[in-house]
């Protein structure tokens, strides 16, 4: 394993700023200039944290825009078309939200969510701002008041019609509200999913990869078009929704992501003076970690998700099975979670191009290195894995992630994804939020000169 940087720091800043500013359409940063022409939810969030490092009214807007988004009930979409570009798959007209009534007039999205990373990417704005002072502390403080009435509705959704039973975990509807989309974790709902007639349907994302072994196959896609329709036939009315859709699981890492979340809003709340509203998400904050903590496998020490319409519980070996170091909980989990992300079947693997957690283990059947979500390591989660270790003053892990992320990224290609073993960037390239990552990875480092 080599760790010695092939590229300056200030090369790595360069080459990552670069990378956002050919993303960037204004108003709205795409999650990748060619596979993914359109705005992402959590790409969004990620995006504007590594922004925040470098323009921080820019980043302000990023999440300006998606909040504009937002549908009337408090859902904040997971795709926000911009008009750039009509060469993805699915597109606006194929999901079906022309008709749903919660979806705000003139804005173009899809109807499903991705998890609530955005009041983690508020803070590092703000967080940036105040350490500038002068005009980017007032956009900044600004932007937390006249925002946080949309960002609090989003938790709030996602507390009650996400949470109806009050579980502690979130319900979702499709895979790719995961983020993980063809997850191992996802094998078992999508095996009992049983498609209708699906129109005919041309992907464009296996015209942006060398190998289409690195994407879901037809045969999956065809479910997940599947879902959609299902969705689109109720307008996507959150209640009838639960009623028709084939893939309904509790949700352990999007749950813990929300946890998280909501202790850095209430932070936010108390400091602009919502001390009620902080306390409601307090609330959520203990109702989510406790929930996430409920989840672990006896063997594995893992956390798990729930098929709610199996009626039984998912037990994978993949990288959300550490759910907790994100949500956070008692000491005792924490540590036996932190010794399973460096033995030998995650960071501390002896065959690790870098050590870095796959998506998948190394050590599980379902491994596959090169394919999406069922082996390769995102750059991204390492970020989140490292926020949430510098939160719990767990420093010798942070560093460890930010090294070998830094080590992972010195080839200025900032692919989608990587193959565990060789390093080799898959999917698409240049990818913005893996760029930003990278920005905040460096910090203020980059005006220090390296040896």
């Amino acid at each position: 394993m080599n760790t010695t940087p092939r590229v300056s720091v200030q090369d790595l800043h360069r080459a990552a700023a670069e990378v956002l500013r050919l993303n960037d359409l204004g108003t709205m940063t795409t999650a990748a200039p060619n596979l993914y022409p359109h705005m992402w939810s959590w790409d969004a969030a990620f995006v504007a944290i590594g922004l925040a490092r470098i323009n921080v009214p820019r980043a302000i807007t990023e999440l300006r825009t998606l909040l504009a988004a937002q549908w009337s009930t408090g859902m904040i979409p997971h795709i926000v078309f911009s008009e750039n570009s009509t060469d993805y798959f699915p597109g606006f007209d194929r999901w079906g939200t022309e008709s749903a009534r919660a979806r705000p007039s003139g804005i173009k999205s899809s109807g499903i969510c991705q998890p609530p990373v955005h009041a983690i990417a508020l803070r590092q704005i703000l967080d940036r701002g105040r350490a500038n002072g002068g005009a980017d502390q007032e956009a900044a403080e600004t932007f937390l008041a006249e925002s946080f009435d949309g960002w609090l509705a989003w938790h709030r959704w996602l507390a009650t019609v996400r949470d109806p039973d009050a579980a502690g975990l979130i319900e979702i509807h499709h895979g790719w509200e995961s983020g993980f989309d063809n997850s191992p974790r996802w094998d078992g709902p999508y095996a009992r999913v049983q498609a209708g007639t699906v129109p005919a349907f041309t992907r464009r994302d296996t015209l942006h990869v060398a190998d289409t072994g690195e994407r879901p196959d037809d045969s999956e896609y065809t479910k997940y078009l599947w879902l959609v329709q299902q969705m689109a036939s109720v307008e996507y009315d959150d209640e009838a929704v639960r009623n028709v859709v084939d893939f309904r699981v509790r949700d352990v890492f999007f749950s813990a992501i929300m946890a998280a979340a909501s202790d850095v809003l209430a932070a936010l709340g108390e400091e602009i003076g919502r001390s009620s509203d902080a306390g409601e998400l307090r609330d959520f904050a203990r109702r989510f970690r406790d929930g996430v903590a409920s989840t672990i496998d006896p063997l594995s020490g893992l956390a798990r998700d729930y098929d709610i319409l199996a009626g039984e519980w998912i037990s994978t070996d993949t990288v959300s099975g550490f759910a907790p170091l994100v949500s956070g909980g008692g000491e005792s989990l924490l540590a036996a979670q932190r010794k399973l992300l460096l033995g030998p079947d995650w960071m501390g693997h002896p065959g690790l191009r870098f050590p870095l957690p796959p998506s998948t283990s190394p050590s599980s059947a379902a491994f596959r290195p090169r394919t999406y979500w069922r082996g390769p390591v995102w750059p991204f989660l390492n970020l989140l894995l490292g926020w949430a270790s510098h939160r719990d003053g767990q420093n010798e892990i942070y560093q460890a992630l930010k090294a070998a992320s830094l080590d992972q990224l010195a080839d200025l290609r900032f692919g989608e994804y990587y193959e565990p073993f060789t390093g080799e960037p898959l999917g698409s390239l240049n990818q913005a939020w893996t760029a930003a990552a990278c920005l905040e990875w460096i910090g203020p480092d980059w005006q220090v000169r390296t040896a």
